[in-house]
C-alpha cells in the first residue's frame, strides 16, 4: 500500500469519526430538548391539576356552606328571589289571564243560560253541579286578583275582584282579602292565622282543650272532627256568605281586625244584588221543591269543592312559634300537591302552595316552572320541602284532626 493510499484512508476514517461524533451530539441535544419539553409539559400539567384542585376545594366549601344554611351575603330568601327574577318568573302573563277570565266568564254565563233554557225541570240539578264547579273557579280567579297576579294596579284588581266575588258568587271581596292577607303573613300560626283560629274545627291541642272545657256540641265535634271534616265542607259556601254579611254590617273584615272594609256601601250593594238575583232566578223558574233541591246541591258542592281546594295546602303541617324567618315560615308550613295539568286547573295552581306563599304575586302558570327551582334551593340549604299526592294530603289533614281530638275521646 502506497503512502498516498494510507493518507486517503486515514482522512476518510477521521471524517467518519467526526460525522459519528456530530450525530451523537445531535442525538444528545435532541434527547435533552425532548426531556426539557417533557419536564415543561409535566410542570404545566401539575400546575393545571393544582389549579383544578383549588377550584374544586372552593366549590366544595361553597357547597358545604349552602348545606349548612350559611351564606356569605344576603338572606336565604334574597338569593332565591334573585334566581326567580333571573328566570323571569315574576313577569305578568296577560294572555293567560285574558284566556282564563274569558273561559270562566263564558262558563258562568253559559251555566245560567242553560238553567233558564231548561226551565222547571229536575235536570236543572245537573246545572247546579256545573255551576258549583264554575263558582269555585270564579273564587280562584278572585284569589289571583286579590294577589294582584292579573293586573298591576290595585284599582283594576279591586274592581274585577268585586265583580267576581260580590256580584258573581256572593262573597265579600274586601272581607276575604283581609282575612287571606293575615293568613299569608302568618300561615298556621295559632293566634295570628284566622284559618286555624277557634271555630267549628280545632287544629291544635290548646284549641281542643278549650272545646273540651266548653262541653256540649263543641266538645263532641272536636272529638269526631276527622269524620265530620268533609260533611262540614258542604257548608263552607254558606259560611263565607254569612261571614261576608257580618263583616259588612260590622264594618270590619274579621272579628280581630282593627281596620274597616273599604267601599262598604258598594260591597253591600253588589252582594245584595247577587242574593236578590239568585233567589229570584230559583223561585221564578223552578217549583219550590226544585228550587230548594237546586240550592242545596249547588251550595253544598260549591263549598265542598272550594274546601277541598284549600285543605291540602297547610292542614296537618307544623304550626310556627313566630321565631322563624320569612323563608322558613312559608316553606315549613306549606305543602305541595303533585299532579299534571288537570290538577293545576282543578286547584287553580294552589297545589304549588310553597311557591305561592313565597311569591304571592307570581302568576299562576309560572308556579309550575318555579317549583323545581325552589325545591332544588331548599335542598341546597337544608330546608325540608313537603310534596305529596292529593289523596295523601287529605289523609295527612284528617290524621292531624284525629290526633288533635284524641284526648277528648
Amino acid at each position: 500500500m502506497t503512502t498516498e493510499q494510507m493518507t486517503t484512508e486515514q482522512a476518510a476514517a477521521e471524517q467518519t469519526a467526526a460525522e459519528q461524533t456530530a450525530a451523537e451530539q445531535t442525538a444528545a441535544e435532541q434527547t435533552a430538548a425532548e426531556q426539557t419539553a417533557t419536564d415543561q409539559t409535566a410542570a404545566e400539567q401539575t400546575a393545571s391539576e393544582q389549579t383544578a384542585a383549588k377550584n374544586s376545594a372552593r366549590r366544595t366549601s361553597a357547597g358545604q356552606k349552602a348545606a349548612t344554611g350559611t351564606r356569605s351575603a344576603g338572606s336565604d330568601f334574597a338569593e332565591l328571589n334573585r334566581r326567580i327574577n333571573t328566570a323571569g318568573l315574576l313577569r305578568r302573563r296577560p294572555a293567560y289571564y285574558a284566556l282564563r277570565l274569558s273561559l270562566v266568564t263564558v262558563a258562568l254565563l253559559g251555566g245560567w243560560y242553560t238553567f233558564f233554557l231548561i226551565g222547571a225541570s229536575w235536570w236543572t240539578l245537573a246545572v247546579a253541579v256545573f255551576l258549583a264547579v264554575v263558582f269555585a273557579q270564579v273564587a280562584l280567579v278572585a284569589h289571583d286578583l286579590a294577589h294582584r297576579q292579573v293586573f298591576r294596579t290595585n284599582k283594576h284588581s279591586s274592581r274585577a275582584g268585586l265583580i267576581a266575588g260580590n256580584l258573581a258568587i256572593g262573597m265579600s271581596y274586601g272581607y276575604w282579602m283581609d282575612k287571606h292577607t293575615k293568613h299569608h303573613a302568618n300561615p298556621n300560626h295559632d293566634d295570628l292565622d284566622p284559618d286555624v283560629g277557634p271555630g267549628v274545627l280545632v287544629w291544635s291541642p290548646e284549641a281542643a282543650g278549650a272545646a273540651a272545657r266548653k262541653g256540649g256540641i263543641a266538645s263532641w265535634m272536636a272529638k269526631y272532627q276527622a269524620y265530620l271534616f268533609f260533611p262540614l265542607l258542604t257548608l263552607l259556601g254558606l259560611s263565607l256568605k254569612r261571614d261576608s254579611v257580618r263583616a259588612l254590617r260590622a264594618g270590619t273584615a274579621t272579628s280581630a281586625s282593627t281596620g274597616t272594609v273599604k267601599r262598604r256601601g258598594l260591597e253591600a250593594a253588589l252582594l245584595g244584588a247577587h242574593f236578590i238575583a239568585y233567589a229570584a232566578a230559583l223561585l221564578i223558574v223552578l217549583t219550590p221543591l226544585q228550587a230548594l233541591a237546586f240550592f242545596v246541591v249547588h251550595q253544598a258542592l260549591f263549598g265542598l269543592y272550594l274546601g277541598m281546594t284549600f285543605a291540602p295546602n297547610h292542614k296537618g303541617m307544623p304550626h310556627p312559634d313566630g321565631t322563624e324567618d320569612f323563608f322558613r315560615k312559608q316553606v315549613l308550613t306549606s305543602r305541595n300537591v303533585r299532579g299534571g295539568r288537570f290538577v293545576d286547573a282543578a286547584l287553580g295552581g294552589l297545589n304549588y302552595q310553597i311557591e305561592h306563599h313565597l311569591f304571592p304575586a307570581m302568576p299562576t302558570p309560572n308556579l309550575r316552572k318555579a317549583q323545581p327551582v325552589v325545591q332544588r334551593y331548599c335542598a341546597e340549604i337544608g330546608v325540608p320541602y313537603e310534596m305529596t299526592s292529593l289523596a295523601d294530603s287529605y289523609r295527612q289533614a284528617l290524621r292531624h284532626l284525629h290526633e288533635v281530638g284524641a284526648d277528648l275521646r
